[in-house]
Order: structure tokens, then C-alpha cells, then sequence
């Protein structure tokens, strides 16, 4: 299977830059959403940060437990979403050594299982905004998993800001209707932080 300590290193960058923008995304939610954003990914992260690496047998082993970490940490809708995630992206990693393909396959279940769990497309105004962008522009690189990633980076931070003038149709955020115009989609901004800490940990 493919090592853990690459997937630990994803997890780690994720939560330092979950740190680093946990007011901004509170804010964000605050002005959207329950204003907890921020905070309840600060929690999942810390708990992700506690699980011992070398009590799991692999790399996928080690992304379901961080999933269900986040699904029973995490209150509100991002614990369940991002939860799902990673435990079906953990348990889609195929055997062997990590390659760009079966990376980027087991991505993509991570993500339609994202959408199944969220019921929700792209054009709602959710991170599924950024995740299906930025899934099609690494399964388009015929490159190394680093320039995939590097690619969906890319389309996710453009994404992310292609959410501001959109009106949300989904989660707590709808019930604003177009007064949800004008303002990034909280869920958005943080599934950036996510794919720009895989960049940097798959990166080598």
C-alpha cells in the first residue's frame, strides 16, 4: 500500500493552514452560514493531529480514521462532508505505490461521494464548486501526481472566487437567497486549504 507518512504530512499542512485561516473562515460563515466554520474545522483538524500513524497499517487505513475523526468532531455540515471524503478516498486508495492515477481515482470517489452525502451540484454555491473544477484539471494532467495537483490548485483557487457572485441554493446560506451574493462560499475556501496542502505534501 502506499506510505502514510505522505497522507500525514497532507493532513498536517491542512490543519496548520486550517489554523492560520480559521477567523477568515469563520467570517465568511458568519456572514452566510452558523459562523462556526472556522472553528469546527480547527476541532477536526486538531483531532486528525492526534491519531498515531504508526498504530495503522496504511495509507487508506489512515485517511478513513481522519475522516471519521472529522465525522465525530465536527459538528454542522463540513465534519460529515469532509469526513466522507477521505474515508472513501482512504478506501479507493488501490495497493502499492502511490501513482497519479490511482491518486486522482481515488479522489474522485471521495468527491461524488461528497456530492451524494451533500445532495447538492455544482452551481449551488458549495465546495463541490471547487472539488469537481479541480478534480477535472488533475484527471486532465498527463503529467506526475505533483503537476496534477498543482493543476487542480490552480483551477481551485479561481473556482473559489467564482463562488462570490453566486446565489446560494443549498445548506443555511439558501435561505438568503440573493443576499447570499457578494460573499465566497465558506466550504469553498477551505477545500483550497485542503488541495493546496496536497500540493505541497505530494510535491516531491
Amino acid at each position: 500500500m502506499a506510505q502514510i507518512q505522505p497522507f500525514v504530512e497532507w493532513m498536517a499542512g491542512f490543519k496548520k493552514r486550517i489554523d492560520a485561516n480559521a477567523a477568515e473562515l469563520t467570517d465568511l460563515d458568519r456572514q452566510i452560514g452558523d459562523a462556526d466554520h472556522g472553528s469546527n474545522m480547527a476541532r477536526g483538524t486538531q483531532a486528525i493531529s492526534e491519531i498515531d500513524p504508526d498504530s495503522i497499517k496504511d495509507a487508506g487505513a489512515y485517511l478513513k480514521k481522519a475522516g471519521m475523526s472529522l465525522v465525530s468532531k465536527v459538528g454542522g455540515a463540513s465534519g460529515p462532508l469532509y469526513g466522507t471524503l477521505l474515508m472513501k478516498m482512504g478506501a479507493a486508495l488501490p495497493e502499492g505505490d502511490l501513482t497519479r492515477e490511482g491518486f486522482v481515482a481515488a479522489l474522485r470517489t471521495g468527491v461524488e461521494a461528497l456530492q451524494a452525502r451533500g445532495r447538492s451540484e455544482v452551481g449551488d454555491k458549495t465546495m463541490l464548486d471547487v472539488w469537481f473544477p479541480a478534480l477535472e484539471a488533475a484527471e486532465a494532467t498527463e503529467g506526475s501526481l505533483p503537476e496534477a495537483l498543482q493543476a487542480a490548485l490552480t483551477v481551485a483557487r479561481d473556482s473559489a472566487e467564482a463562488t462570490i457572485p453566486m446565489v446560494a441554493r443549498k445548506g443555511r446560506a439558501s435561505y438568503l437567497g440573493e443576499r447570499s451574493k457578494g460573499v465566497k462560499d465558506p466550504g469553498s475556501a477551505s477545500s483550497v486549504l485542503l488541495i493546496e496542502a496536497a500540493a505541497e505534501a505530494f510535491g516531491d
